[in-house]
Formats: structure tokens, sequence, C-alpha cells
């Protein structure tokens, strides 16, 4: 089991009082990621165009094409960090300061470290989204909700990594999506599934039957928005299983939500725990039990114990 970490290390988010903070922020990451999916090439689920928890902050990692680069949104210096492998390197203050004004100085600074990255200007993923270019409305910024927003993520990266290697079959990395602005862990069960219906506002279908080309049970977490208006981990299945919704899973604060299809737990019913850890990783492995039982998963083959630090897994 992972350490035990007192309440007082997962900071309070409050939806309400950081709701402009977010949606701009959220995006800004989309003017940054489209820079990663610009550059890399295509990957089974998309998993070329995520972000990782960085010790910083959020970050796109490696990325290799047209000249090796990483972008970096540093939560504690309120930075965003261009660096590339010929030593260039330009930063951009994350202020109060419109998405046009964040996209134009991104757009800049590429130029100045000679990593000019063609983006298509408009978001993925949410509804009547304005172009990048043209978006004066969203310029909220407060530097310290979106630092506790990534502290809580380090959290969570920590405990979904103990989860992650309860599983010995195909599994995501633990990444972050910046077009549904969530970090999530997915496992597969190995099996083709049925063609996604797709639907998904601003992102094509393609991608959407691509990235849930397989059976997968998926976690992860979303800080809030549209009907959601809590900072809440959540759970699915692609397909879902006959019996998924009415399943019992854990702690008693997890509910299922029809609409949405997925189980849902309070961000701050983990907060508030006596262990967040072991909170957190009752939803994930209850729910994924939920998945893998109803769905017929090969559980036998697929489910290890949980890692030990410095141990190789036992074989034989």
């Amino acid at each position: 089991m992972p350490q035990a970490r007192a309440s007082s290390d997962w900071p309070a988010l409050p939806y309400a009082e950081w709701r402009d903070t977010l949606q701009t922020l959220q995006l800004w990451t989309q003017v940054v990621g489209k820079i990663r999916l610009g550059g890399t090439p295509w990957e089974n689920h998309s998993w070329h165009v995520t972000f990782y928890v960085s010790a910083r902050g959020l970050s796109t990692g490696l990325i290799p094409s047209p000249d090796a680069l990483d972008v970096e949104f540093d939560f504690v210096a309120q930075q965003l960090r261009l660096r590339t492998v010929a030593g260039q390197m330009r930063e951009i203050p994350l202020v109060p300061q419109t998405v046009s004004a964040f996209y134009a100085q991104v757009d800049q600074a590429l130029e100045q470290v000679g990593c000019p990255v063609r983006i298509v200007p408009l978001p993925n993923e949410i509804p009547q989204a304005i172009p990048f270019d043209k978006d004066s409305v969203h310029r909220a910024y407060d530097g310290a909700a979106a630092t506790r927003f990534w502290r809580a993520l380090v959290q969570m990266e920590r405990v979904f990594q103990a989860f992650r290697t309860r599983f010995i079959g195909k599994c995501s990395p633990i990444h972050f999506f910046w077009g549904s602005f969530d970090l999530a862990v997915t496992r597969f069960s190995g099996r083709p599934a049925p063609p996604h219906p797709g639907g998904v506002p601003g992102l094509p279908d393609a991608v959407t039957r691509e990235a849930y080309s397989h059976e997968v049970s998926s976690a992860g977490f979303w800080p809030g928005g549209g009907a959601i208006d809590y900072p809440a981990f959540y759970s699915y299945a692609y397909p879902s299983p006959p019996g998924f919704g009415e399943a019992r899973v854990r702690p008693a604060e997890a509910r299922f939500d029809k609409t949405l299809g997925e189980f849902l737990l309070p961000y701050d019913a983990v907060r508030t725990a006596a262990s967040p850890d072991d909170t957190l990783l009752d939803f994930l492995q209850s729910t994924y039990e939920a998945a893998a039982t109803l769905g017929k998963w090969d559980r036998a083959a697929l489910d290890v114990p949980q890692g030990q630090i410095g141990i190789p897994r036992r074989v034989g």
C-alpha cells in the first residue's frame, strides 16, 4: 500500500471559487497540447498528445518533431517554459491575460526557439468554442488556485501509480488529457470493442473510435464543469457490461451517474477521509473489479499483487 498521507496534503479545490481560472487554464493547455499533437506521430488511444505531472506542474515531455523541445506549465514559478535540445529557452509569465494574448506569445516563442509549429486554433471537446486567436473572453488566472490543482494532481499521481502496478495487461501511462482536462489511467482487457458511436463535441469521430477500439476500464479525476459542479474521481467501462451501473462499489460516497454512464466519487470524500490514499484505492479497485468481472475479463491472467519498491514481481 502507498504510505498514508495527512489530509492536509490534499488541498481544497472548490470549483465555484476557481471556475474562471480553470476555464482559462484549460484553454491555455489546449494551445500547448496542440504543439505536442502537431509534432508527434500518432500513438494508439491518443497517448501521443497528453501531458504528464511533473515536479513543478504539467509537462509535454520531449516532443520529437520538427525540432526536439518540451513545454512545461511551471505552477511554482508561474511560468510557461519552452526548452529545446539545442539550448534555446523562452518563458511566458502565467498571469491574467486573454487566451488570444497567450496564444500569440506561445506562437512567437516557438519562432524564437526555432521550432515553429502550426496548430489548428480551435479548442477541442468544448461546446461553442472560440478560436484561440479570437478569444478575448477567457482571461482569469489565479496562480495560487492553479498551484493547488497541481499539488492535488501530485497526490493522485502517486496513488494511481500504486493502482497501476496491480495489472499486468495493457495499461495506459498516467497522463493528463488537455481536451477533457482530466488525469487518467486506463486498463485494457485485450479484446476489441464495438465501434464507438462518437458524438463528442469538438472531437472527430475517427479520433474517438480509435481511442475506444478495445475494451477498457478507465478511471481518473476531473476538476468539475458542466453538469458536475464539483471535483470528482470517475470510473467507467467501454463497452459498459450489463449490470455495471448497479454494482456495489466503495467507498459509500461513490455513486453511479446515469447521464454520464460512470461512477463518481467527490474529491472532498477522498480529501477529508482518515486515509485519502486507501479511500481512493478502494474506489479505483472496486470499480475496476465491477467492470472486469461483469465484462468477463480474464482476471486470473491480468491481475497481480501491488508492486513493491525494489522487489521484482515473483514469476513461477
